[in-house]
């Protein structure tokens, strides 16, 4: 191999890496397996020597150091399996560009995975099938339904999206770094990793906390920084070898323009930032989750020896990546790191310290993670800079705008909206003024230009009713940090939104409440029960992630990228507003289109082009007058270091890479997803038109934010009296568009 083409940074390593006794025992045993299953001499891909090199036993004795001779070996098996397909695809498929002979590979795959062992398995055909279908039979007799079928979705990720890997390598096509963090959680494997750990640990998650923000972000930081530190070791071996154009120093290379040693550093600056936002998660949010939810003390030690699972599979991964013959580590040292400190190691085998222990942590990811607590509030930016948007997408308004407006505003009289609010001591968060410089009912215009009043009347309520919550919330509830107070608010509204026939609303008591109530009512009422428990899945999302930004803000803590992007499109109400549309549309349409991952891509591109573009107008709104922390330019200024025009050309080049990534997956993505999944005329002429939707989202947006009165500084100054604690953050909580077209499409 030629010389390295950077060095390895310092590594931020807070957890011990422990080797497990059973290693010799692994060995053995998966070289009978992998020879069993065909995988060695004959295959093709391997023979016993390589096996041996790569020594996935080694690795899963450091991922692994409590787990039993018997979990061991079959773990190491599930591994020796994963590597090989890795293997097997690329042979096969990618280096011969044969996208559709991959697919047919890949479609047969899930039936080796029967949620029921009494199903059986097909016969199978290449090395591949048979180690699935033996290790699924070893494995699901031990966990539960639930488990299965995380397990089985996380493995089917993990198989299918290989396609996109082949796809971008046929186009020549580098991701963007937001794409690439959402693909390669699933491609590269760590979600699935981490349900191994939890037949490892004998630590099965609770079915009912699995989905919850907390479980969800350790395993997507345990991935992003399984999968980042890979980049780092393998960046060598894809790029000049393999022709791999999805690698996180690659991305960042090329995104800024940097050199490929600053890539590095900053993938491993983003990986020490997943790797501390996994001990402030573990810290600070299983505690509350597991008191709402009323985990017994067994449950809450299950999770919590499942967070110990994680913490341990990251030192163990770190190790063995330090000595595997399949990266590049001729200049790392390897050994056991310093002491841990986010959860007790706990009882199981000693710890095989081998070599010169390095220390657990690094001056850079120290001042890193202090500059994250370290923003200074209230501090004068100035008028906020805006780039040159790129927006080939053209407005049209609804011509019904004018009496839309009208409505809205009797409707927020009505409610009780506007005026001194009884429930936050006689304060007024709105009043006429701002709710007419805000114009709710200019923005619904654009997003739906083809609204019937009735339609148009109702997306611009829930608009009003959004963004008047959005400004609440920390004008109410943040200066005296109030979050115990915030969270029973929340559950009320909650309440404001029954799924079942049965279930009778809370009597409301306060203009938000209100507001929920009638919106609710004049919306998903004449839902089907299924389309009503989706629509209120949307809306409790967007509550509950104001309380995520109330946390951060009494911590003053800056987000690390990655959380405020996947939080940012909550917050602004992306996935309300899509999710009405996606109704509006869908029936024709097959659920697992839409969960797909074509159709989320799409989506969450065009979310995140909004949000950004959100930021840029409201920064000095946020940081100046608000004390806000959650701005994509702040996140970006504290990640690199840098100032305020830096930040803004970073936000800026990021923008435009999303806007492309939404145009290259509608033009490229889609007609492919249509022809995979067979889709029918009528089929695609919906996703077609929910892609229009989108469309019409983006310069409704832009337009909204250059033609309203909430973001320039002389406006500013009027909402906003010196001296005096600011009524509100961030920019429009946006929701809904085509909301009666929605309630006539989803009647039952």
């Amino acid at each position: 191999m030629s010389a390295p083409p950077f060095h390895l940074p310092e590594f931020y390593t807070p957890y011990p890496a422990r080797l497990n006794p059973h290693l010799e025992s692994a060995r053995a045993h998966t070289r009978e397996w992998a020879r069993e299953m065909g995988m060695l001499e004959g295959s093709g891909i391997w023979d016993t020597g390589d096996l041996e090199a790569h020594d996935y036993a080694l690795l899963c004795s450091y991922t692994h150091p409590d787990a039993s001779e018997r979990d061991l070996a079959l773990v190491t098996d599930w591994y020796v399996w994963v590597f090989f397909f890795d293997d097997h695809f690329l042979e096969l498929f990618k280096r011969t560009g044969d996208r559709e002979g991959g697919k047919t590979y890949l479609d047969r795959l899930p039936a080796f995975m029967p949620m029921e062992l009494a199903d059986g398995f097909p016969e199978p055909a290449n090395p591949v099938e048979k180690g699935l279908a033996d290790l699924w039979a070893r494995t699901v007799p031990a966990m539960s339904q639930d488990w299965r079928a995380r397990f089985a979705e996380s493995t089917r990720n993990l198989l299918n999206e290989s396609l996109w890997e082949l796809s971008n390598i046929n186009a020549g096509r580098i991701p963007n770094p937001v794409e690439y963090i959402e693909m390669r959680r699933k491609v590269g494997g760590a979600p699935w990793s981490a349900g191994l750990v939890e037949f490892a640990a004998r630590a099965e998650v609770p079915a009912r906390v699995a989905g919850e923000r907390p479980l969800r972000v350790l395993r997507d930081t345990f991935a992003d920084g399984v999968h980042l530190r890979n980049d780092l070791f393998s960046y060598q071996r894809e790029t000049q070898q393999e022709g791999e154009l999805s690698n996180g120093v690659l991305v960042l290379e090329t995104f800024l323009g940097c050199t490929t040693q600053e890539a590095a550093d900053a993938v491993n600056d983003l990986l020490t930032a997943r790797l501390q936002q996994f001990e402030h998660t573990a810290l600070t949010e299983l505690g509350p989750v597991f008191a709402e939810h009323a985990l017994d003390a067994g449950e809450c030690a299950a999770v919590l020896a499942y967070a110990k699972g994680l913490q341990d599979w990251q030192s163990g991964g770190h190790e063995w990546h330090m000595r595997s013959s399949r990266y590049m580590n001729e200049e790392a040292e390897p050994g056991a790191a310093g002491p841990a400190f986010l959860l007790p190691a706990g009882p199981g085998t000693a710890a095989a310290r081998i070599g010169r222990a390095p220390v657990s942590t690094t001056a850079r990811a120290e001042r890193a993670r202090a500059r994250g607590y370290g923003h200074v509030p209230f501090q004068r930016v100035g008028p906020s800079r805006l780039p040159e948007f790129d927006m080939p997408f053209e407005l049209t308004l609804s011509p019904h705008l004018d009496q839309a407006r009208c409505r809205a505003a009797q409707w927020a009289e009505r409610m009780g909206i506007l005026g001194p609010q009884p429930d936050a001591g006689g304060r007024t968060v709105w009043d006429e003024a701002k709710l007419a410089d805000y114009d709710l009912a200019l923005c619904a215009a654009g997003i739906d230009p083809d609204a019937t009043l009735q339609e148009l009347d109702l997306a611009s309520c829930w608009l009003v009713w959004g963004t008047f919550a959005d400004d609440y919330y920390p004008a109410v509830f943040g200066p005296g940090r109030d979050l115990a107070r915030a969270k029973a608010v929340t559950e009320r509204l909650k309440a404001c939104m029954p799924v079942t026939g049965g279930e009778p609303p809370a009597a409301p008591a306060t203009s938000m409440e209100r507001g929920l109530t009638d919106l609710w009512e004049r919306t998903a009422g004449p839902m089907e029960e299924r389309a009503r428990r989706e629509f209120r899945r949307t809306v409790t999302e967007m509550l509950d992630s104001w309380l995520w930004e109330l946390a951060n803000v009494a911590e003053n803590r800056i987000p690390d990228p990655v959380d405020y992007t996947e939080m940012r499109r909550l917050t602004f109400g992306s996935g309300l507003t899509m999710n009405l549309a996606r109704l509006s549309h869908g029936r024709c349409v097959p659920p697992d289109i839409w969960a797909g991952g074509p159709l989320i891509s799409l989506e969450n591109a065009a979310a995140d082009y909004m949000t950004l573009m959100n930021d840029t107008f409201s920064y000095q709104k946020e940081i100046e007058f608000e004390g806000e922390v959650h701005n994509a330019l702040l996140v970006v200024q504290n990640f690199f270091g840098c100032g305020y025009p830096a930040a803004l050309g970073i936000v800026d080049d990021l923008m435009r890479s999303r806007l492309a990534q939404f145009q290259h997956i509608a033009a490229a993505e889609l007609p492919v997803l249509f022809e995979d999944a067979g889709l029918d005329e009528e089929a695609r002429r919906a996703v077609e038109a929910y892609a229009d939707d989108l469309r019409n989202w983006m310069p409704a947006i832009l337009n909204w934010h250059r033609s309203v009165r909430r973001y320039r500084e002389e406006d500013l100054l009027r909402h906003h009296r010196r001296g005096v604690l600011p009524e509100g953050p961030t920019g429009l909580g946006t929701a809904a568009a085509r909301l009666a077209r929605t309630v006539a499409a989803a009647r039952g």
